[in-house]
């Protein structure tokens, strides 16, 4: 019997939900308020228009963005990882130290972005605009990828992405 009710205590426990999104801070976002720090954990935000926000050390993970601007925002120490971009504009976006991992930023708009110290690890960059982009250097590139449409500032070059089989 005690073998059973520690069992349901473990099953209950795992399946205890995690920090999850955060309806009512996703709301805030997708109406245009800033919201630093928030849970937007898989959000949609999609073909929304963000000016002068504050998103910084915002959880953002798997969160789709594509199809959206989101100019002169304030990403700086986010997590955008395995996020959808694409196709998305962040024109003059404070993207410091924001984490995007495996994200997909195909057709994606970075401007004028400051993209000091962002982990780009495993980022799909195909047909980017990055030429004017700040921050970025050589070491961050040669782990993400793009294709030969990714525009990059002169002298950087980006690894090309695997194609699908």
């Amino acid at each position: 019997m005690k073998q059973i009710a520690i069992m349901m205590f473990m099953v209950g426990f795992y399946c205890a939900p995690v920090s999850a999104q955060n309806a009512s801070q996703i709301a805030l976002v997708q109406d245009g308020k800033s919201c630093a720090g928030c849970n937007l954990f898989q959000a949609d935000l999609s073909y929304r228009d963000g000016k002068k926000m504050d998103l910084s050390e915002a959880r953002l993970r798997q969160a789709n963005l594509s199809l959206a601007t989101y100019d002169d925002v304030n990403f700086s120490g986010a997590n955008l990882s395995v996020s959808n971009l694409f196709g998305a504009r962040f024109n003059r976006a404070n993207m410091t130290q924001t984490n995007l991992e495996n994200a997909i930023a195909v057709g994606t708009y970075f401007g004028s972005s400051d993209l000091t110290g962002a982990s780009i690890v495993g980022t799909n960059f195909s047909g980017a605009e990055l030429r004017i982009t700040q921050g970025l250097n050589q070491a961050q590139l040669d782990r993400a990828c793009g294709d030969p449409t990714t525009r990059l500032p002169k002298g950087l070059q980006i690894p090309a992405c695997a194609s699908p089989r």
